[in-house]
């Protein structure tokens, strides 16, 4: 399933024959409590608050560590964090199912922090499975993943959205792919 600025609403079938919603654009991202590593440790964060009345690039990763992430997602936000911020970007945030000393360790190894990019962790997948965005890949030893993928936020309200989709490929969701789209 590929999504781009005009997608609508799509209904994934979940293992157990269930249907679950995918955000959209147009739609307002759920209230969500991520956390990251601060000065006393792992601290809660408010997603909302972190978007109300901001013009936000979030994007997310199926793990930290992981080649596709390390090599080519994170590296092509950094490289792009000024131009997206010239661009009118407040915050540009990276959401991955782990925990908060694995996101902080991640963000110190990438250079993602020095980069002013705050990195949040999903340790129990709520948000990412709130949005529609779960996948497990068993035989790889990948469970209860996000998908790829990358968004334009303003003030909660998703403007643009990308997915990848294969977990291995970034070409859709890369920080200069969103930045052109912001430019075109």
């Amino acid at each position: 399933m590929k999504f781009h600025r005009d997608y609508r609403l799509r209904l994934s079938e979940t293992e157990d024959g269930r249907f679950k919603m995918t955000i959209s654009v147009g739609d307002r991202l759920p209230e969500a409590t991520l956390f990251r590593f601060g000065p006393d440790g792992p601290e809660a964060v408010q997603l909302s608050m972190q978007l109300k009345g901001r013009k936000v690039a979030l994007f997310a990763v199926p793990g930290a560590f992981t080649p596709t992430c390390s090599q080519q997602h994170i590296p092509g936000f950094i490289q792009n964090a000024d131009a997206l911020r010239a661009q009118g970007m407040d915050e540009i945030i990276c959401v991955s199912v782990n925990d908060p000393f694995v996101i902080n360790a991640w963000a110190a190894q990438t250079g993602a922090d020095r980069a002013g990019i705050m990195l949040l962790g999903d340790p129990s997948a709520e948000f990412t499975k709130a949005i529609g965005m779960l996948f497990s890949l068993a035989e790889k030893g990948l469970h209860d993943r996000s998908s790829r993928y990358s968004m334009l936020v303003e003030d909660g309200v998703v403007k643009i959205l990308n997915k990848e989709e294969s977990p291995g490929i970034c070409t859709i969701t890369a920080g200069g792919e969103l930045l052109a789209q912001l430019s075109g």
